[in-house]
């Protein structure tokens, strides 16, 4: 449920026919300033925080450059930059040293496992699989701009192919996990 309150602004966004692409923005802006004060009610810091706000951000400036020109000829990019801004986000989170995947892992895991190794590790692996998802992406949303079908499917293959492998890799980490404590104890 974390990832996908995370990620809401930019399905929203997605859901929203291209050709009402300044109101889809506008929505995403919405929904991105609504988790953010919801997730900051709720005692969740800023700095765990960094795709809701780095989505209030992308979506703030294309809201502004939606509007200000409806017909740019950046719109039929608007996917691969948006594929573009999560790339970078996340890449920055990795390159910090606070994969963005921390503060969601962190609701759903005991206080006692946060500075362990393997859950800081777990949290690199899968934020570096999704920012990888996010470039290439970035790269094949760019390649069919003009393709709104084959867009689409990019669009939706980006967000579900490094959710699953959060899931199972995150399945198999607890499965290895209880397995060494097994033969531990």
């Amino acid at each position: 449920m974390s990832y996908l309150r995370t990620f809401a602004p930019w399905i929203v966004y997605a859901a929203i026919p291209s050709a009402n692409w300044n109101w889809g923005a506008l929505a995403a802006l919405l929904v991105s300033l609504l988790v953010v004060a919801q997730q900051t009610r709720a005692g969740r810091t800023l700095d765990a925080q960094l795709i809701e706000i780095g989505s209030a951000v992308f979506f703030a400036a294309i809201t502004v450059l939606a509007f200000a020109d409806p017909h740019t000829a950046l719109h039929p990019y608007a996917p691969a930059l948006s594929s573009t801004a999560l790339a970078v986000i996340a890449g920055a989170s990795l390159a910090a040293g606070r994969p963005f995947t921390l503060g969601i892992a962190k609701h759903s895991t005991p206080r006692e496992f946060w500075d362990q190794p393997l859950f800081i590790r777990t949290n690199v692996v899968i934020t570096a699989v999704w920012t990888a998802s996010f470039v290439i992406g970035a790269i094949t949303l760019a390649a069919v701009a003009h393709d709104s079908t084959v867009r689409t499917v990019v669009q939706i293959a980006a967000f579900v192919a490094p959710a699953t492998f959060t899931i199972h890799y995150s399945r198999h980490i607890q499965a290895k996990t209880a397995a060494l404590r097994s033969l531990v104890s």
